[in-house]
């Protein structure tokens, strides 16, 4: 039979569901005593100080916060390497807080309660690292970091600092996802055995990571970790256990030195009536404030080349990954099909959960995403999940109210911590370093985490 939700508002889907969890950050179960007291109150709003002034750091963890939790929130602080980018950044933001391009000022200066790193990803480690140490609880953009001894730097220094990292890892929210998540723990399915997970990234935004400097992988750790993090930290809050090993193949086939011809970026070159991939950064009125304009501070280029000689990332990977509690997994990404979504199947010992999510063109008018329920021996049951009302399939707007709205629960055990952080990039590492020996590599043998069987959950107090 057919079971379409009825369309709902966020609130009242966080409600209902439980989705909603407030304070997640700055109240779990790793605070000391006086922070857990002086927390549960929140008798005055939370210092915020932003590092990173990217579009990222921009919308989603600036202007986005400024809009929607004033009464929560204020911002103390905001620093970026690039001048002319923070000072866009503060005006686009709406914030009236002072600006720095010493990181170590800003935090001397504004001492804040929470940092939130939106930098490079190969920078991450140090801005988390430092912002604990000089007494901060951090939020960071996925991935938290891009390799194992900056994953090791940044547990012991949580460890030895007695402040907590949260990673933002916002697919968990979105309700198609969160539902999945939601018939596995009710055992639909029976026992899980298996998953088939396919991602596919299309000629528009898969591209767009060969422009920007994700096109690195001494920047972003390759899109195994850039991207796929937030694909593995999905497998193991689903699975509900830690990933084990890790056996993985890639290669760039498509970008970089593949390509017919090259040039610096798009403005600059002389096939642009040949090339299918030009863009016109300066028609975006929003990156040409934030990049164009700004290029001459630090030589940033938005707008450069999928096919330059420097691209060293795969832009086709696979992997099989098993996991602690013996669910097998297999996981792929291309970065160049017609268009983007994913497939994924999860078999279990009674039936099989299937979904196809098409995002950039929807394959119909509905206004829902699709599941699909098959159980052995009985006919298939349809479920539709209204789509969100905010990015990243509705999962921008859940995240941020279980951060930022106080005293809500977390009963889909949604919050993440640094060690979800870890094991979402270990999974990426340990591809990238399988790829590299032809042997599969064991997460345990990468950093102090350990997997186990059962997943542990960052507890919100």
């Amino acid at each position: 039979m057919k079971n379409q939700l009825k369309s709902m508002s966020r609130r009242h889907f966080l409600a209902s569901t439980g989705a909603i969890a407030g304070t997640a950050l700055l109240n779990p179960s790793n605070l000391n005593a006086e922070e857990l007291s002086s927390t549960a109150a929140l008798t005055k709003k939370t210092k915020v100080a932003l590092i990173g002034t990217g579009s990222r750091g921009c919308g989603m963890w600036g202007r986005d916060l400024v809009k929607r939790y004033s009464d929560q929130l204020e911002f103390v602080g905001l620093c970026d390497i690039n001048p002319g980018r923070l000072a866009f950044g503060k005006e686009y933001i709406g914030a009236s807080c002072p600006t720095f391009t010493d990181f170590e000022k800003m935090m001397a200066d504004t001492k804040p309660d929470l940092l939130i790193v939106t930098t490079v990803d190969a920078t991450h480690h140090e801005f988390i690292i430092r912002g604990m140490e000089l007494g901060a609880n951090v939020l960071t953009e996925k991935p938290m970091t891009i390799d194992e001894q900056k994953i090791q730097a940044i547990l012991d220094a949580e460890k030895r600092t007695g402040k907590n990292c949260r990673v933002t890892f916002n697919y968990r929210y979105s309700p198609h996802r969160a539902k999945i998540w939601e018939m596995l723990r009710a055992g639909e399915i029976g026992e899980l055995t298996s998953v088939d997970f396919h991602w596919y990234l299309d000629t528009s935004h898969g591209a767009d990571y060969f422009r920007r400097w994700h096109r690195l992988v001494e920047k972003g750790g390759s899109l195994w970790v850039h991207k796929a993090s937030h694909h593995f930290d999905l497998l193991n809050w689903w699975i509900d256990s830690d990933p084990e090993t890790v056996f993985g193949l890639g290669s760039l086939e498509f970008y970089g030195k593949n390509g017919p011809f090259r040039a610096e970026n798009c403005r600059t070159c002389n096939h642009t009536k040949d090339c299918n991939f030009f863009w016109d950064v300066t028609k975006n009125d929003y990156y040409r404030k934030i990049y164009v304009e700004n290029e001459k501070y630090d030589g940033y280029l938005r707008d450069g080349c999928v096919f330059k000689n420097d691209v060293n990332i795969f832009d086709k990977m696979a992997a099989s990954i098993s996991y602690k509690n013996g669910v097998q997994v297999s996981y792929s990404l291309t970065t160049y099909s017609p268009y983007e979504g994913y497939r994924i199947a999860f078999n279990g010992t009674k039936g099989r959960i299937d979904a196809w999510i098409q995002e950039s063109k929807p394959v119909s008018d509905a206004n829902y995403d699709e599941i699909v329920l098959f159980r052995n021996f009985k006919k298939r049951e349809y479920i539709h999940i209204p789509h969100g009302t905010s990015g990243h399939g509705g999962g921008d707007a859940l995240l941020q109210d279980q951060i930022f709205i106080p005293n809500t629960p977390d009963p889909l055990k949604q919050c993440a911590g640094a060690r979800d952080g870890a094991l979402a990039c270990l999974v990426g590492i340990a591809a990238r370093k399988s790829i590299a020996s032809g042997q599969p590599v064991k997460i345990a043998d990468l950093t102090s985490v350990k997997p186990e069987a059962n997943k542990q959950y960052t507890r919100i107090v």
